[in-house]
């Protein structure tokens, strides 16, 4: 378990979390959330079964008992991981939850030795606030990777870990 210090209280970022109706709930928003913006063929996330799958993992993020978001990893092979299912719950919006578990997921691609991580976002403006995100950390656009194809409606991100 990672410990990170947030504005409010301790953020804690515990492996796993997947049969909590908490995290399910989460989850599912962040599903219904890509369905607002994009077409359904050019939605790429995760439901429950293929976060189970092997070389998925999944961290749910807490205050105290408050579910406060959740990110995975994808290992694509080749020391190359995919970030998958970023979500910060709507009461802990702005409150550095995103760019917590953005760094633990970094850190542990690290660790795992991988060298490059790659994210696939929507376009529409509701997903200004993750471009943002994943810049200020250090990804910068590129084309498809792993199995995606140009569509209109993904923008596609990397950046080496090897800073």
């Amino acid at each position: 378990m990672a410990w990170l210090q947030a504005p409010e209280s301790t953020l804690e970022i515990r492996a796993g979390g997947l049969d909590d109706p908490r995290v399910v709930e989460l989850l599912q928003a962040h599903l219904d959330a890509m369905a607002l913006h994009s077409p359904p063929e050019s939605i790429h996330a995760l439901d429950l079964s293929d976060l189970r799958a092997p070389g998925v993992s999944f961290w749910s993020a807490w205050r105290g008992d408050a579910l406060a978001g959740c990110g995975a990893l994808k290992d694509l092979g080749d020391g190359h991981g995919e970030l998958k299912s970023m979500r910060t719950d709507a009461a802990h919006l702005r409150q550095g939850v995103a760019a917590a578990i953005l760094a633990h997921l970094m850190a542990t691609a690290r660790a795992q030795g991988w060298q490059r991580l790659s994210l696939e976002t929507g376009t529409a403006a509701a997903f200004a606030p993750a471009h943002a995100l994943y810049a200020r950390h250090g990804f910068t656009p590129c084309g498809p990777f792993g199995d995606y194809v140009d569509d209109p409606f993904s923008t596609f991100m990397t950046r080496s870990l090897d800073d």
